[in-house]
């Protein structure tokens, strides 16, 4: 089974991912995952990605797509893969659906995590992380046990600059600019499933399994982008 996140900054598109990967036994993948996979690995479409990378420019859709192909034919994507985040844009859409056509497979769902940009503005002002760990806290919805510190390695938490809210109204722009078509190629096709993600996260994460067919209500409290 392939699901597709799609989502805007702040929209909680990461833990609604993580968590309907846990509960129907699909990888979950980002794609800082892929990249930092491939990275450490050392693989030869790893390495092309980490020039580009090392130079801080975005990863070409080719680099991705190569990324991806090798994902689909490892042992880990065997089972069916969440997406989370990606495809980003309308050539990486087409070229995600290429690529499973030629392994006989195919998007099965897209699901939308719906959010109003002054709502995404409002949660990620109220979003601190772990830069040792990742970890991701929401000071309203789930905080951290001891404050600025990090329940899962002791860190210091702090603010990131992209959870700022003139960047985080940039990014919001940019998504749509970007994603939209994505939103629309999908809609087109008759399997994108929206689902606003205003309200506690166990109630969104009941409408994201409803919205699947019973899949995706999965453990955990977490924000993710």
């Amino acid at each position: 089974m392939i699901i597709v996140f799609v989502g805007a900054p702040g929209s909680g598109k990461g833990t609604h991912a993580r968590r309907t990967a846990e509960r129907c036994g699909l990888r979950h993948v980002s794609t800082g995952d892929l990249l930092r996979d491939a990275v450490e690995r050392k693989t030869d479409v790893g390495l092309r990605a980490k020039e580009y990378m090392d130079a801080g420019k975005l990863v070409p859709d080719e680099v991705m797509m190569d990324l991806v192909s090798e994902l689909l034919d490892s042992r880990e994507g065997g089972d069916g893969v969440v997406f989370d985040g990606f495809p980003r844009t309308l050539a990486q859409a087409e070229g995600l659906d290429r690529l499973l056509a030629e392994r006989g497979l195919k998007v099965d769902k897209a699901m939308l995590v719906d959010i109003s940009e002054d709502e995404a503005v409002e949660r990620m002002a109220l979003r601190i992380s772990c830069p040792k760990c990742g970890a991701v806290y929401n000071l309203k919805s789930n905080p951290p046990g001891v404050e600025g510190v990090c329940d899962k390695c002791g860190g210091k938490l702090e603010v990131r600059s992209d959870d700022r809210e003139e960047t985080v109204r940039d990014r919001f722009k940019e998504f749509r600019r970007q994603t939209q078509p994505v939103i629309d190629y999908y809609r087109d096709r008759g399997i994108l499933a929206s689902v606003r993600t205003s309200g506690p996260v166990d109630e969104v994460a009941r409408k994201v399994a409803a919205a699947l067919d019973g899949c995706g209500d999965a453990g955990g409290t977490s924000e993710g982008a």
